[in-house]
């Protein structure tokens, strides 16, 4: 009895033992051993960002340049400081573009944004496989159609002469003409990135949803959650993550509104309604020649999505999400 009253316990024990050291860092050469493989994969990749994006990223120095491609070139043209930033600041075209842009981004963040989600919910509560992955590539289709093709099937539908306009003046009403109209314009264009990108971008929130444990699903069922408890406390918490990840990612890329969708739709809209930073920069930029000022553009674009998603980062954090990135 004594042995054993004198013994310690295997906690007493744990406790009693001394600390286990932290490994020590691997050397450099040691983990180029242990990881070449995964570097060698990931080469291309890097090859491809750095030819493609980081080195060309150099050139934005020419916004503080009075920039002359054919007789100085970058290493020998002037320096002007920040001369071209307060001429944008003084262009009535760039507010307008600034405004249109904004204007745009808060409207489809508020109408675009949960579509994929909604669809993506919808498509995971369908109980038949068959009826799903008809649905599911129904809804990915349009994905994969150029803005050419998609602008000319909302034309058919929407335009003057189109599908809709014909069928009211059929039944004795007058025709619309909704692809000419810039009161309606920020409509067109959430709704054509709607059918156009909504189900593609519902396969993330859908692999998020087979992330989710089923067993939850069949507890809560058992203590009598009906459907809609089941969304609020375990569908919605367990796809949180990849919403705010999703959000940050999109408040990044809020000044990016797109191109080409309003580059072919400018000239029946006028660019009161269609000007965005994308068309500033080409026609005040690259289609005049003034380079330095079309650079000057797309660098303030860039540090403001910079901004946008450090702060909505942070903001992540501060929810208790991860976010993009966080610190170790």
């Amino acid at each position: 009895m004594t042995a054993l009253t004198d013994k310690a316990s295997p906690v007493e024990q744990a406790g009693d033992a001394p600390k286990r050291k932290a490994k020590p860092k691997a050397h450099w050469r040691e983990r180029l051993r242990r990881d070449w493989p995964l570097l060698a994969m990931a080469a291309p990749m890097m090859l491809l960002v750095w030819g493609f994006w980081w080195i060309p990223a150099l050139g934005n120095v020419i916004a503080f340049q009075d920039y002359k491609p054919f007789t100085g070139g970058i290493l020998e043209s002037r320096l002007v400081g920040f001369t071209h930033f307060q001429m944008l600041f003084g262009d009535p075209e760039f507010l307008r573009a600034m405004v249109n842009t904004l204007s745009i981004t808060a409207f489809q963040l508020v109408f675009y944004f949960p579509v994929p989600i909604a669809l993506a919910l919808l498509m995971h509560s369908i109980a038949s496989e068959r009826l799903r992955s008809m649905l599911q590539s129904v809804v990915y289709l349009p994905y994969f159609f150029s803005w050419v093709l998609v602008v000319a099937i909302f034309q058919q539908m929407l335009g003057g002469a189109g599908l809709l306009s014909q069928v009211l003046r059929a039944n004795g009403f007058e025709g619309v003409d909704w692809m000419t109209d810039p009161d309606t314009f920020i409509l067109l264009v959430t709704s054509q990135a709607i059918w156009k990108e909504a189900g593609f971008g519902a396969i993330i929130f859908l692999a998020a949803l087979a992330a989710i444990d089923p067993n939850q699903y069949e507890a809560a069922a058992v203590d009598g959650a009906g459907r809609w408890r089941r969304l609020w406390h375990i569908t919605l918490p367990g796809i949180r993550p990849v919403i705010v990840l999703l959000l940050i990612l999109r408040l990044g890329d809020a000044l990016n509104v797109g191109f080409e969708q309003f580059f072919l739709q400018r000239s029946a809209v006028g660019s009161q309604a269609s000007e965005v930073f994308d068309t500033f920069v080409y026609y005040s930029g690259i289609r005049t020649g003034d380079f330095d000022y079309g650079a000057a553009a797309g660098l303030f674009k860039g540090v403001v999505g910079l901004v946008l998603i450090l702060a909505a980062n942070r903001f992540a954090h501060m929810l208790g999400e991860r976010g993009v990135y966080s610190k170790s």
